[in-house]
C-alpha cells in the first residue's frame, strides 16, 4: 500500500496486529524492515512530531511507500524480519553476519564413524555439533576427544566386505597408538561405537556422564587388579578434568542457561553470548553491530538473542541478561542477576565484551593510524614538503655482468603495491656497471610516466650509495624532473641516507619507525631483483644445455620446457613421451644425447 509520510488517512488504515513493515524510497528500493506487536502504532510513531532522533528523521524523509505483512505472533515477526534483512540488506537496518564460515564438528554417518571439522553442513553426512565461534575452542574439543578415544582419522570405506578382502593396511596412527586398526579388523564395531557414543556426550557438553564412566572403569580395573588399565582410566579422567577446569563456571548447578550482555555507544553495539551446559561454557561469541538509527540496547539484544539461539541451536529455558528485554519466546524466562554466581556470569560476559572491544580498537589504530604516523615521521626525518604516500625504490642485480637486471618496487600508504612492481632487463649497458644500469632504469621508468601523464612518486629511493644516487639524478636531470621529485640513496653497510649534492650522509635513529620503513622498502626491492635474476639465470642455463644438442633449435627447446618443466624430467622421459611433444625424429636425437651423456 502507498503511504505518504504526512497522510494520516493512510496511517489509519494500518492494522493493530503483530507483523512486519517495509519502507521504500522513491526508486522503490527497500530501505528499512521492522517488526511490531502493533503495526499501526509502530509505523505511526515514525511520523510523530515528537520524533527527535536525527538519523531516523533522515530515514523518514526518504520514505515514499510502505508495505506490511500480518503474522500470527511476535515471534513469527522476529523470524520474518531477520530473513528479510539478510536477504535484502536494507540501507537503515543492522546487518547480522551469517554463520556460513563458522566451523562444525561432524560425527560421520558411516561404519566406524569419523569425527572431523568442517565448514559445510550436509545433513545426510552425519550429526553436526556447533557452530564454534572460535576455531581454537573447536580444536581443543577435538583434541580432547582424540586424547581420550582411539578414533580413526582416515576416510577409507570400512565396509565388512572391504575389510574381509584385506584391501587396507594399518597406518602410522595405529603404530603410535591413536587408532586400534579397524581397517584390518583389529577392533570390533561394538567397542568402536561405544567410544563414539562417549565422544558425542562430550560434544553435547555432558562431561559429567563421561567422567562417571571413566571413574567406574578405573574402580572396576582396580578391583580386578588390572592396574595398567586402571592407570590408563585415571590418566583419561585427569585429562577430562583438566579440560573441564579451563571452562568451569563457578557453580555447576547452573545448567542449560544462556547468558547475553550488551554494551553500546552512539555508533556501535557489542553483544556477548555464553552458552552454559552442566556448569561448562560450551559457546562464547561476541558480535559487533553498527547502529543505523540509534537503536536501543533492548531492541538490539532482542534481535541478537533470537539470531544466536538459532545459530547455536539453544533450547535453554532461562536467559541471564544485563538489560531488560521483552522476547516473544514461550516458556523462556529472562532474568537480570544482581548477586551471587549468576551475577558472576554476567560480569564474565561483560569482561568478554571489554576485551573484544579493546582488540577492535587496537586493530583499528594499527590498520588506520600507524601507516600515516610512520609516513609523518619519515616526512619529518627526511625534511620533505609532502607526505610520501607513493614511494618507489630501485635496485640492480648481476653476477660478474651476466644477466644484468633491475627491479622497481612501489609502496603506497606505507604498504607494498605489488601490481605496480616492475622488472627491467638492462639493454644499453655492457658489463657490470651499476651506475650506468641505475641511470638506464630511472630514465626508462620516468620517461614512460611523463609520456603517459601518469602520477609521479612522492619519493624515490635508490638502493646504494652516492654513485648510484648520482646516476639516478642524472637521469632525472635529462628528463627535466630533477628537483621536482625528492630522491635519496640508502647505503647498506651503515644504513646511511644520502641526499643529492650533499657530501655528508644523514643518520636516522636506528629505532625510528621511518628507518624501519626505508629498510623494508630497500629489502623488498633487493628481494624482487634477486628473485628475477635467479629465475632468469636458471632459465638461461637450461636453454644453453638443451640448445647444445645438435639438431635441436629454440622452438623445440620451448616445447620441451613447456611440457617437462626441467632438464631432469627431459633426461628421464621415455622415447614415447618425447615423441608426443617433439615428434619421433627429434625425440630420437634428444634420447641419444642423454644416453651418451649418462
Amino acid at each position: 500500500m502507498e503511504l505518504s509520510k504526512y497522510n494520516k488517512e493512510s496511517l489509519a488504515k494500518l492494522p493493530n496486529q503483530p507483523g512486519i513493515y517495509k519502507f521504500f524510497n522513491r526508486e522503490n528500493t527497500l530501505i528499512y524492515v521492522g517488526k511490531a506487536k502493533d503495526i499501526k502504532k509502530r509505523v505511526s510513531s515514525y511520523f510523530s512530531k515528537s520524533l527527535l532522533d536525527r538519523k531516523t528523521v533522515r530515514m523518514v524523509s526518504e520514505i515514499a511507500a510502505a508495505e506490511y505483512a500480518i503474522v500470527n505472533s511476535e515471534f513469527d515477526a522476529f523470524l520474518l524480519e531477520n530473513n528479510l534483512i539478510k536477504t535484502n540488506l536494507p540501507k537503515y537496518n543492522i546487518r547480522l553476519k551469517d554463520d556460513k564460515t563458522f566451523p562444525y564438528l561432524c560425527v560421520a554417518d558411516e561404519r566406524f564413524p569419523r569425527i572431523y571439522s568442517t565448514r559445510r553442513v550436509i545433513p545426510k553426512a552425519g550429526q553436526y555439533f556447533g557452530p564454534y565461534a572460535s576455531v581454537k575452542a573447536m580444536k581443543s574439543v577435538l583434541g580432547l576427544i582424540r586424547g581420550l578415544y582411539t578414533i580413526r582419522t582416515c576416510s577409507l570405506n570400512l565396509s565388512q566386505e572391504n575389510i574381509d578382502k584385506g584391501k587396507f593396511k594399518v597406518c602410522l596412527e595405529y603404530h603410535i597408538g591413536n587408532c586400534k586398526g579397524p581397517c584390518e579388523n583389529l577392533q570390533g564395531e561394538e567397542e568402536y561405537n561405544r567410544d563414539i557414543s562417549q565422544a558425542v556426550h562430550i560434544l553435547k557438553g555432558n562431561l559429567g556422564l563421561v567422567r562417571n564412566y571413566f571413574k567406574d572403569q578405573m574402580q572396576q580395573a582396580a578391583e580386578e587388579m588390572a592396574y595398567e588399565r586402571a592407570q590408563l582410566m585415571k590418566d583419561k579422567l585427569q585429562l577430562l578434568e583438566k579440560f573441564q577446569a579451563k571452562s568451569l563456571v563457578v557453580n555447576q548447578k547452573l545448567t542449560d542457561v544462556d547468558v547475553f550482555t550488551v554494551v553500546s555507544d552512539n555508533k556501535t553495539a557489542y553483544v556477548n553470548y555464553l552458552k552454559i551446559i552442566h556448569g561448562t561454557i560450551t559457546v562464547t561469541d561476541t558480535v559487533e553491530i553498527k547502529k543505523k538509527l540509534n537503536e536501543a540496547d533492548e531492541d538490539i539484544l532482542a534481535m541478537i538473542i533470537i539470531d544466536q539461539r538459532g545459530k547455536y541451536k539453544s533450547t535453554s529455558a532461562e536467559i541471564f541478561a544485563n538489560v531488560p528485554v521483552d522476547l516473544p519466546l514461550d516458556n523462556v524466562i529472562v532474568t537480570l542477576p544482581k548477586i551471587g554466581d549468576k551475577k558472576k556470569l554476567i560480569d564474565l560476559s561483560l569482561k568478554n565484551i571489554m576485551f573484544y572491544k579493546k582488540e577492535k580498537l587496537s586493530e583499528s589504530r594499527v590498520n588506520q593510524k600507524q601507516p600515516n604516523k610512520v609516513l609523518e615521521i619519515l616526512m619529518e626525518d627526511l625534511q620533505l614538503k609532502h607526505l610520501p604516500n607513493h614511494i618507489e625504490c630501485f635496485d640492480n642485480s648481476n653476477i660478474q655482468g651476466t644477466n644484468p637486471v633491475a627491479s622497481m618496487v612501489c609502496f603506497k600508504n606505507g604498504k607494498p603495491s605489488k601490481k605496480d612492481y616492475r622488472k627491467y632487463h638492462i639493454k644499453t649497458v655492457v658489463g657490470p656497471d651499476d651506475f650506468a644500469s641505475m641511470y638506464e632504469i630511472n630514465h626508462r621508468r620516468y620517461k614512460r610516466l611523463v609520456e603517459e601523464k601518469a602520477p609521479l612518486p612522492d619519493l624515490i629511493v635508490i638502493d646504494g650509495g652516492k654513485g648510484q644516487l648520482n646516476a639516478a639524478c642524472d637521469a632525472l636531470k635529462d628528463l627535466n624532473l630533477y628537483g621536482k621529485i625528492p630522491v635519496i640513496g640508502i647505503a647498506k653497510r651503515l644504513e646511511e641516507i644520502y641526499y643529492p649534492e650533499d657530501p655528508y650522509p644523514l643518520h636516522i635513529d636506528k629505532k625510528s619507525p621511518s628507518l624501519s620503513l626505508l629498510q623494508k622498502i630497500r629489502d623488498e626491492a633487493h628481494r624482487f631483483a634477486i628473485t628475477f635474476h635467479r629465475n632468469l639465470r636458471s632459465k638461461n642455463s637450461l636453454l644453453s644445455e638443451l640448445e647444445g644438442i645438435k639438431g635441436v633449435g629454440e622452438k623445440t627447446v620451448d616445447k620441451l620446457l613447456s611440457s617437462f618443466r626441467s632438464v631432469k624430467r627431459i633426461r628421464e622421459a621415455t622415447h614415447a613421451e618425447l615423441t608426443e611433444v617433439i615428434g619421433k625424429d627429434k625425440a630420437g636425437v634428444v634420447r641419444d644425447y642423454f644416453n651418451k651423456e649418462s
